[in-house]
């Protein structure tokens, strides 16, 4: 299928041929993975289909960039060695010492710590509001200053959700370009760059990569001249996906459609348990209708996605206890792979936030539900809550 065809086609068709055609030589239907640092040149500077060294460029990654940029109805993906290689590439590219983002106020913590402990040294200053407040990000914005407008929706860990439209015209009513982390959603649930956004960033070992077994991280644009700016800073810093890695991301992409899909089915019925469990005191989901983001989230998401944060009745110690008694939720960070995962945000992932304005509740729950049994994970969770 030519790569015209596939970006005329439906998402699931897209997701396992875009980016690729069978190798003229063997007639191979998946990208071979090629693991080779440097590539024989027809004469000096005649380099064959555009390769001469892999940090540049890569037969295997090319596949997966094309894949993510067809899926997200991008103009072109890259792919990078985590998500916080893409995020600093994005901020390294787009920005200069003396200007100014606005970042999420429950911002993922590895993304703050991105902002506050590195960018801000280089000179990119930050300042944090809520993406569900779009008049307060608008306040948030420096005129003259700002250059990024950078969300999550959904937010890491508290699932706030950001109108991407409506944050799209203020980011380009400031002279600013709007970022949107499409981590939690995938691009299978949400494509940001169709509701004006201009830049997406992934990290790929999540939803994408889907099987916890690859670290890896994406940015697509729809914008060439963003494109050229990315691409040469991909190539200048180096922090590439190899071979296997893109291999490992591009295969689980090719399967999305149908994890997601089963994530979002447990995702719906471990909420109805939580929902009716007197042992809970807040489930924070976008599916539920009373959530403040759901009327948004029900517009610019297919589903509600896999991702549920909860609270509970007795504090910090009775949140530490479920995490630690769960089974079939293995205690650990990261999120969207097959197996369902149990964290405490406030003592794991988002650790590095404490006593900052992003600091989460101390009995705040975070799940990534799996696909497996749904009937073992709402009995493990009911074991779980004591």
């Amino acid at each position: 299928m030519t790569q015209e065809r596939a970006n005329r086609s439906g998402f699931e068709t897209r997701a396992i041929h875009a980016g690729y055609e069978p190798d003229p030589t063997t007639g191979a239907v998946i990208p071979p993975i090629y693991a080779s640092s440097t590539y024989k040149q027809d004469g000096v500077g005649g380099l064959r289909g555009g390769y001469e060294y892999s940090r540049s460029a890569n037969p295997t990654r090319t596949a997966l960039e094309g894949a993510l940029a067809s899926v997200e109805d991008g103009e072109r993906g890259f792919a990078f060695a985590s998500g916080l290689a893409a995020e600093d590439t994005v901020i390294r590219a787009l920005t200069r010492p003396g200007e100014h983002v606005v970042i999420p106020d429950d911002a993922y913590g590895g993304t703050h710590r991105l902002f506050d402990k590195v960018a801000k040294v280089w000179g990119t200053d930050h300042s944090s509001a809520s993406v569900a407040d779009t008049e307060a990000v608008a306040a948030a914005i420096q005129p003259g200053r700002t250059k990024l407008v950078w969300v999550e929706t959904p937010t890491n860990p508290m699932l706030t959700i950001g109108d991407i439209e409506a944050l799209a015209t203020v980011a380009h009513d400031a002279g600013a370009l709007l970022v949107v982390d499409n981590t939690f959603a995938s691009p299978y649930l949400q494509q940001p760059l169709t509701l004006g956004a201009d830049v997406v960033v992934h990290s790929t070992t999540k939803y994408v990569g889907g099987h916890s077994d690859v670290v890896g991280g994406a940015v697509v644009v729809r914008d060439l001249d963003l494109a050229e700016k990315i691409a040469f800073h991909q190539n200048a810093m180096g922090a590439v996906a190899g071979p296997f890695d893109a291999f490992l991301v591009n295969r689980g992409l090719k399967t999305l459609h149908v994890r997601m899909d089963r994530h979002c089915d447990n995702a719906e019925q471990v909420v109805a348990f939580l929902d009716a469990d007197p042992r809970v005191t807040e489930v924070i989901y976008p599916g539920l209708a009373s959530h403040p983001g759901h009327e948004v989230a029900a517009r610019q998401m297919k589903r509600f996605g896999g991702m549920v944060s909860f609270r509970v009745a007795g504090g910090v110690e009775q949140a530490l206890a479920v995490c630690e008694r769960a089974e079939v939720f293995t205690l650990a960070e990261s999120l969207g792979g097959i197996e369902s995962l149990i964290e405490h945000p406030g003592r794991m992932t988002h650790a590095s936030v404490a006593g900052t304005d992003l600091e989460v509740p101390d009995d705040l729950v975070r799940l990534s539900v799996g696909i497996e049994s749904v009937g073992d994970l709402v009995a493990d969770l009911d074991r779980a809550l004591g």
